[in-house]
């Protein structure tokens, strides 16, 4: 039985992440004013925009981010971990519900960054062709974490500021993103 668990334990979480995947992404590109005529942001805008356009008439955005949309990954992620809890037969309690959720959104952009920046740092190495409009996409996407490092930690032809940034995240993920998901645990099973 516990087989049947984890094979639906995983599809539940590979449905939610795509979900939430979308609606992070939405707000990535908008707050880095990526290429609107990008095949990639057109999807994405088609994608969301029939959740997003009623939310957003109630929740404006802050700057350039779009709080409907963070809004909604948080609620995607909290409806993951319901459904996780509910898989399991137990009961959670909502307030741990919702820092996990929480928690599992700082943690989820983290990781979602780690990885467009591995990509993105691998990709540009090659020969690939610049117009490429997911290398246009993730390039937008990570040059604001990139920026205030690029042209200072060049070693030869090598520039290093990705993985010193990569770093950060994944310190980010340690110091920041697991003690928030250890507590959002705690308050859900009660403890």
């Amino acid at each position: 039985m516990t087989y049947l668990l984890n094979a639906l334990s995983l599809l539940i979480e590979l449905a939610f992440n795509l979900l939430a995947t979308l609606f992070v992404l939405r707000v990535l590109a908008e707050a880095a004013r990526a290429d609107f005529h990008n095949p990639i942001s057109q999807f994405l805008y088609r994608a969301t925009n029939p959740v997003l356009a009623p939310i957003r008439r109630v929740i404006p955005n802050w700057r350039r981010i779009n709080l409907a949309a963070v809004l909604l990954a948080w609620l995607v992620m909290v409806l993951k971990r319901a459904a996780l809890f509910a898989l399991l037969g137990a009961a959670p309690n909502v307030a741990g519900l919702l820092v996990l959720g929480l928690a599992d959104l700082i943690d989820f952009v983290l990781v979602f960054y780690l990885v467009l920046i591995f990509g993105w740092s691998l990709l540009s190495m090659l020969q690939v062709d610049p117009r490429q409009p997911a290398l246009r996409l993730a390039g937008a996407i990570v040059e604001p974490l990139l920026r205030p490092l690029r042209g200072k930690l060049v070693v030869g032809m090598l520039d290093f500021s990705p993985m010193v940034v990569m770093l950060a995240i994944v310190l980010a993920r340690i110091l920041i993103a697991a003690p928030l998901i250890d507590l959002g645990t705690a308050m859900t099973l009660g403890g």
